[in-house]
């Protein structure tokens, strides 16, 4: 008996949208389809110009074929308050397909320009909450761009990605499958503070982006999560750079994959929608009414099926990253169809090709649009009209945040570092972990603020002990149906990637923090995410918006989790963060004690990061005597750097040391030979170069006299470039320990055997410290 493969049963759901056809409510009306026509032509004929004029640069395919989808969601579909951009109750749309980036800009620009003419009232009151056509003129260029016209009319600089620099975006996306992943956190944070009656979040995306995996799990956490509130469109049109054929298409394989959209979207849950023609604004319009009917609490998916660069001349990946050349019989072409239909002409481009000709040019291109939309006053009436109707849309609905949630606010400015909790202060020589306490000091926070923190674990809660920030509410993973109260996040299984593009998003929300948990030497994969949170973090806070930290729990750092091998044991993961952010945007720490954690970590939030990167390793360690020592308190860890020992006058020598591993050894077989001979050293413990950089250059000064880094060497758990800051000759960078010193991956065994075989056990660094001390005493080094 032959049996065939079936799928396993789903509560998802599958439309062929011509099987709505025949039921008047999914019929759009005919006085509609003229105007959504007309907006398009204006649309098509926008995303031209500013391909032509940045000049050639920029995506005009993809910003085309899914132009009629953003058309009917921005005039039919969203609700939200066009003069309100920052209202969390918004519905939200997400460019996670950040190529299509002209074309947001286009939508934007031709939707406030329609209001403008016809309903200017709806407008916002800044021009910084605007996307004016003024603003065009920055199409992919920055704040110096310096021409006169982008200089008089204040035009934003718009990246060449959407950046919330631009009113309702809401995270940086660009880097394949990010924006996926942190739109599902955008959704996953609505939900919560919503409960049932939460903002909408649409992702747009290509079949190209779908491919990177951090996109399956991104999809897997919705499902799971059962994010209702998530509609996924996805604009199928199978070509990318190198290809015309990304997917299989039902009839031939594909050159990337062998999934069609469909497909992967019914593997991962969602209800699906299919549209055999994604330029018809009938059935773009049906499948996006039925999309919010769905009573099953799975996301949906609309999968369109298009042509890139459908009537631009150019279809096709010829048309991804690619155009007509500038102000070429074939661009003017382009336009053709819109001088047609709103009776003008543009403006030929004369004179040389220089950026304030372009410039005086382009701004004459542009005024065209104004005034063809201003004498079509019924297409800008049209359109006006409608975004009214999506705000009374968002008035009527009433969207409430839930009362028990918490204000992420109070983690920013309720807590002292000098004065910890109780239960945060620690006795000498009892055992405890770095991770543990990590994971109760983020418990304490979430606690007192009713919620706030949503944590997210690679299959790794117990093990890292992220899983202690939720122990205080329901267990289970989070979903919005069987456990909406819990605060753990289930992204996939094993997930680094996704996780932190999830966590990201559910930070830019605005009303949670987003924990992202596993081994350091994994977590590194998160880099892109925690990268492109901090683009989007800075720029929001920059136009109004208030999103909040990511944060990034090192579980598992560096040579301690020696047994795992050097898979796991990784030394380079603080070089990927530390230093890689601008001043302020990103901070790391790197604690020797559990008693600095709490002084850390309220100090760090005090200061508003984009990222937090704390590192903290697995064994549990004997709490030293800071007294027996002579060691600086614990409160001194917030300036970033304390004293290990502290020489009377100018020193000997000053050891640089970093790592809770490489500093525990230290601290127990190197200190207390140090204080014996009565060695006249510095030993400096770095718990965060950022928090140090961040005070005062006359304090910095003061902690560490800028001559010292000239004689200092170092011992750290990390990669030598994590000490650059402080070692500033050769000599003391040849006399560094660190795990790679030897040219070799160590292997695997317990931390101290491997150790050991680093030459950083405590014989190894006792050596270290002689050779240094006698060289500084018998060279000529000063």
């Amino acid at each position: 008996m032959t049996k065939t493969f079936t799928l396993a049963p789903k509560r998802g759901e599958y439309v062929d949208v011509t099987d709505l056809w025949a039921q008047e409510k999914y019929q759009l009306p005919a006085a509609d389809l003229a105007r959504l026509e007309k907006l398009d032509a204006a649309y098509r004929a926008l995303v031209a110009v500013l391909y032509n004029f940045v000049p050639t640069s920029g995506h005009p395919g993809g910003s085309i074929s899914s132009g009629r989808i953003v058309n009917l969601l921005l005039y039919k579909f969203m609700a939200y308050e066009l003069a309100c951009p920052h209202r969390q109750d918004n519905d939200i749309l997400s460019y996670a397909a950040g190529h299509k980036a002209l074309g947001l800009y286009a939508h934007w620009a031709l939707r406030n320009e329609c209001v403008r003419i016809a309903q200017p009232s709806l407008l916002a009151k800044e021009e910084k909450d605007q996307l004016r056509l003024e603003d065009l003129l920055g199409f992919r260029h920055n704040k110096v761009q310096g021409t006169p016209l982008f200089t008089q009319f204040h035009s934003k600089a718009l990246g060449g990605h959407p950046e919330p620099v631009v009113p309702f975006v809401r995270t940086s996306t660009g880097a394949s499958g990010v924006g996926d992943a942190s739109a599902v956190g955008l959704a996953l944070a609505a939900a919560d503070a919503y409960g049932r009656n939460c903002p909408i979040v649409n992702i747009l995306e290509g079949e190209g982006g779908m491919t990177a995996g951090r996109v399956s799990e991104a999809l897997a956490c919705a499902a799971t999560a059962q994010l209702r509130n998530l509609v996924f469109h996805l604009d199928w049109n199978e070509a990318s750079i190198e290809s015309n054929r990304v997917t299989n298409d039902g009839q031939a394989p594909g050159d990337y994959v062998q999934w069609t959209p469909v497909e992967m979207l019914r593997i991962h849950d969602f209800n699906v929608i299919y549209v055999p023609d994604g330029h018809d604004f009938k059935q773009i319009y049906a499948a996006q009414k039925k999309a919010m009917e769905f009573k099953n609490h799975q996301p949906t998916a609309i999968v369109y099926r298009t042509v890139k660069g459908w009537h631009y001349g150019i279809e096709g990946r010829a048309s991804h990253g690619a155009g007509h050349k500038f102000c070429s019989p074939e661009f003017y072409g382009a336009l053709a169809e819109f001088e047609q239909l709103y009776g003008v002409q543009f403006p030929r481009f004369e004179g040389e090709k220089t950026p304030e000709n372009i410039e005086k040019n382009y701004w004459a291109v542009l005024q065209t649009f104004r005034h063809a939309l201003e004498q079509e006053k019924a297409v800008a009436a049209y359109a006006a009209q409608n975004i009214r109707d999506r705000a009374a849309d968002l008035r009527f609905m009433g969207r409430e945040v839930r009362p028990t949630l918490g204000d992420v606010e109070k983690i920013y400015t309720g807590f002292d570092p000098a004065h910890p909790p109780e239960e945060f202060t620690f006795q000498p020589g009892q055992g405890y972990t770095t991770r543990g306490v990590l994971g109760n000091v983020l418990a304490y926070l979430n606690k007192q603020t009713n919620g706030c923190i949503l944590t997210g674990s690679a299959d790794l809660y117990g093990s890292t002990n992220a899983g202690n920030i939720a122990k205080d509410f329901p267990q289970g993973f989070f979903n919005t149906v069987s456990h909406p109260l819990s605060r753990e996040l289930s992204v996939g299984g094993i997930c680094e990637d996704g996780m932190a593009g999830v966590c990201s998003g559910v930070s830019s929300f605005g009303r949670h923090i987003g924990v992202a948990s596993s081994y350091a030497a994994f977590l590194a994969f998160a880099h892109v995410a925690a990268r492109l949170h901090a683009i989007g973090y800075q720029a929001a806070h920059e136009a109004g918006g208030k999103p909040n930290t990511l944060v990034l729990f090192n579980g598992h750092a560096g040579v301690p989790t020696g047994e795992d091998g050097p898979t796991h044991a990784d030394p380079q993961a603080l070089q990927l963060v530390q230093d890689n952010f601008p001043k302020g945007v990103g901070i790391t720490l790197t604690p020797l004690e559990v008693d600095e954690i709490w002084p850390l970590v309220t100090r760090a939030f005090a200061l508003r990061p984009a990222v937090l990167s704390p590192f903290v390793v697995r064994p549990s360690y004997k709490m030293m005597d800071r007294a027996a020592l002579g060691t600086d308190p614990a409160l001194a860890a917030v300036q970033g750097v304390y004293y290990l020992m502290k020489p009377q006058g100018n020193p000997d020598g000053v050891i640089f040391v970093q790592g809770a591993g490489a500093g525990r050894i230290f601290v127990e077989g190197v200190l207390p030979q140090l204080q014996k001979e009565k060695a006249q050293v510095a030993v400096i413990y770095v718990t965060s170069r950022e928090l140090f950089e961040l005070l005062p250059q006359e304090q910095q000064d003061k902690l560490v006299p800028p001559q010292w880094k000239q004689i200092a060497t170092g011992i750290t758990d990390f990669t030598l470039p994590t000490l650059d800051a402080w070692l500033h000759s050769d000599q003391g960078r040849a006399c560094a320990l660190f795990p790679h010193k030897r040219g070799l991956f160590l292997g695997s065994g317990s931390a101290a055997k491997v150790y050991e075989e680093a030459g950083m056990d405590a014989p190894g660094q006792l050596r270290a410290v002689a050779e240094y001390l006698a060289l500084r005493k018998h060279s000529n080094w000063q």
